[in-house]
């Protein structure tokens, strides 16, 4: 963490030192148990002593991990460094911290209670987890006393680790296992409409005045309805995600519930439990309520509820959060959708209600419907439509926002200065470099929104316009490949921000296809912000260029005119470089 040793010298030693923690743990758990004269009636094993066995086969299956992470890394699978990321480092903090206040409390227990410093522990956790078993309650009023600022504290930061684990571990290959599941949605949807003479007409570019009237749409038009097919399948994509983070989290916690309850069945054989009762303890502690009827007495019993409720617990707040996602969302959309109608009816009437209800369905049938025009100035000012949530603007965002505006100022009073020469080419290429620089600071603050942000299709239409791409023009358009191939060793050439300026040629894309914005993990405004800054930046390149060769005389023709393709001379899939489709 501290960097104060090289990645590939410090992984070796950490591996090295958990094996032999654990090997040491190991070899003193089998001199106990059979070295030792035998437990007899009045005699039994120590809660240290199955807490020993639980820390031996943590210490084995962290270095066992390690080890995969190594073969990882030398596989290609993993990067070879290791850098700790701002939120992996709070969730390290935020356990640590939590380990501690739970031992430091059940040291303090110890000595106000008089309990055994292992059964504090008890105490500690099933308090903080807010599970009350109540086998073990403060009879002191000083230990009533501290439970008051012990127990909101200790709530408190484990609601703070909860939130990170859900944050880093769900959310960290959101992005990654979303792409998937859109390009797997989106072969099978392709599949399908081959397998359709008329869908499958809509999949190719129109090349004449026959074919666009044969189709029923133009270029533009049939553009649209690729783009509304990609935000289809983003939309079942999505669903499909959010389900699948709930059964898997359903079933990690079903298995905690059966597993569990199994472990209690056998540590409390004393008591005489059956295994119902153990899963009738196990459930009321998963769910925090904690009658008490049943409890932990024996030795083995209390280190394992500790172990099972520090894993328990969490990923019973996961499930939950996930089903907030999906079924608690769905009652509750039926819930004010049967309100609407009956007892609580909203600001629209009824009436109204259902005839966009109807509406809505017809349009899902109208395979024509909603075919518009795209504007040659922006749809309003981007993001205006509607209000999203978004978090703080980052300090350098900030900045570069400032800088941007500068240059925009700069731009818009050369193009004033161009008018007033009579200079119209001059002033057409400001006048363009103000909207490429306007367009970057509102795309600008668009970054980090939460959801994140999906633009419509008209303004993708002029983002593409101010790139140099034309959605009116099919020479830049293509079929979209059902199957992928790349080069051995690289991956297909999706969102690729890098312009590849030694090769001038023209390479086709298709909304459909794996080249499209739409496709890939980056999101719309970063991959918008970066295209805009490139053409920018070959712009004033070539402004800058022509300045200097009219220093050195005048030339005829000194100015730059905006047009379809002044904005960049590439593609969009000239801007990335990589694999080959099929």
């Amino acid at each position: 963490m501290a960097r104060r040793l090289s990645f590939s010298i410090a992984q070796p030693i950490t591996i090295v030192g958990w094996f032999i923690a654990s090997i040491l743990l190991i070899a003193l758990v089998v001199t106990a148990t059979y070295s030792l004269e035998l437990p007899g009636e009045d005699r039994a094993l120590t809660q240290a002593f199955y807490y020993a066995i639980l820390a031996a086969g943590l210490y084995f299956i962290i270095a066992t991990l390690m080890c995969v992470t190594v073969y990882g890394a030398h596989k290609g699978h993993y990067p070879q460094e290791f850098k700790l990321t701002m939120s992996q480092r709070t969730l390290m903090l935020q356990t640590i911290s939590f380990m501690v206040y739970m031992l430091g409390g059940a040291a303090v227990y110890h000595r106000v209670e008089g309990w055994k410093f292992l059964d504090a522990v008890y105490f500690t956790n099933f308090t903080l987890l807010t599970v009350g078993i109540g086998s073990l309650a403060p009879k002191t009023h000083t230990g009533r006393a501290l439970l008051f600022p012990f127990a909101i504290g200790g709530i408190v930061i484990l609601g703070l680790v909860v939130g990170s684990i859900r944050s880093l571990v769900l959310e960290r290959g959101k992005k990654k296992l979303g792409s998937r599941m859109v390009e797997k949605k989106r072969v099978q949807m392709l599949k399908k409409m081959h397998k359709k003479e008329e869908q499958h007409q809509k999949l190719t570019p129109i090349e004449s005045a026959e074919q666009a009237e044969q189709l029923g749409m133009t270029e533009r038009q049939r553009r649209k309805f690729e783009f509304e097919l990609v935000r289809q399948i983003q939309d079942q994509a999505t669903s499909r995600q959010k389900w699948n983070a709930l059964f898997i989290s359903g079933s990690a916690w079903l298995f905690l519930w059966f597993v569990g309850a199994f472990v209690f069945w056998k540590a409390e054989h004393q008591q005489e439990w059956s295994y119902f009762g153990a899963l009738y303890f196990a459930y009321t502690s998963l769910l925090t309520i904690g009658y008490g009827d049943f409890t932990n007495f024996s030795n083995s019993g209390k280190p394992a509820f500790v172990f099972w409720s520090l894993l328990a617990v969490p990923a019973l707040t996961i499930v939950i959060s996930n089903m907030g996602d999906t079924v608690v969302k769905g009652i509750r959309d039926l819930t004010d959708y049967l309100g609407e109608f009956t007892i609580l009816p909203g600001e629209n009437p009824t009436r109204q209600k259902a005839k966009r209800l109807l509406m809505s369905v017809r349009s899902k049938f109208d395979k024509d419907a909603g075919a518009a025009k795209m504007m040659d100035q922006p749809p309003g000012m981007i993001g205006e439509t509607e209000k999203q949530d978004r978090g703080d603007s980052h300090r350098e965002a900030m900045v570069t926002d400032c800088i941007a505006g500068e240059v925009e100022k700069e731009e818009l009073e050369d193009a004033t200065e161009a008018s007033k020469r009579g200079d119209e080419l001059a002033q057409s290429a400001h006048e363009y470099h103000y909207q490429l620089i306007r367009e970057f600071r509102n795309v600008l603050k668009h970054l980090g929104e939460s959801p994140p942000r999906q633009y419509t299709y008209e303004e993708w239409a002029w983002f593409l316009k101010l790139m140099g791409e034309d959605e009116d023009d099919q020479s830049s358009h293509r079929k979209a490949p059902i199957n992928v191939r790349s080069k051995k060793g690289q991956e297909p050439d999706m969102q690729r921000a890098a312009s590849d300026g030694s090769k001038q040629q023209r390479r086709q894309w298709s909304w459909l296809g794996n080249r499209s914005p739409l496709m890939g993990e980056e999101d719309e405004p970063a991959w918008v912000l970066e295209r805009l800054s490139i053409t920018l930046e070959k712009e004033l390149r070539k402004q800058h260029e022509k300045k200097k060769s009219s220093s050195k005389g005048p030339k005829e023709g000194d100015g730059m005119k905006p047009s379809s393709s002044s904005g960049s001379s590439q593609t969009l899939e000239q801007q990335g470089k990589g694999g080959e489709e099929e």
